[in-house]
């Protein structure tokens, strides 16, 4: 049996599908083998099947590790802007043979798992900058009502 080149049946895959670039199917192959060697560090069999779930947290984590703070605009440049982009990437590589399923995989499994604003901006946000502003208003509004206010006189300014 001849070996698949991975890079010839991406080639083919782009030609057939233009929503997303060869970078993004490269990107999810590395993605996997990161997974993998995630899962064996964790203990568990690198040779096993890799639930839809699984795959969407080694990408995010490796698109971070790899990326960093341009995550989701690197995602988005290859045409990723979503979990399910990730699916119908990886469902379009199973199709070609490249990659293996099990009877009860779909691409439903990556619909909606997590927005890209919350796995790949949110970690870069400042995290005390909303606990610093309602800390700020709150003092504010304790000095306020601590420091007493003077009723105004009727018709007084």
């Amino acid at each position: 049996m001849a070996k698949i080149n991975f890079a010839e049946v991406v080639e083919q895959i782009c030609e057939k599908d233009l929503r997303y670039s060869s970078d993004a199917y490269h990107f999810v192959q590395e993605g996997l083998n990161h997974t993998l060697k995630s899962l064996k560090r964790g203990g568990q069999h690198a040779h096993r099947h890799v639930s839809g779930q699984e795959l969407l947290h080694g990408l995010r984590e490796f698109a971070l590790k790899e990326y960093g703070p341009m995550s989701k605009a690197v995602l988005n440049e290859w045409g990723i802007k979503a979990t399910d982009d990730f699916g119908q990437i990886v469902f379009n590589l199973v199709s070609s043979g490249v990659l293996g399923k099990n009877e009860t995989d779909s691409p439903n499994d990556f619909k909606n798992v997590f927005t890209f604003d919350d796995a790949f901006v949110r970690p870069f946000e400042p995290r005390n900058l909303m606990t610093s502003v309602r800390k700020s208003s709150s003092t504010k509004a304790k000095k306020r009502t601590s420091t007493g206010t003077k009723k105004k006189k009727a018709g007084s300014l």
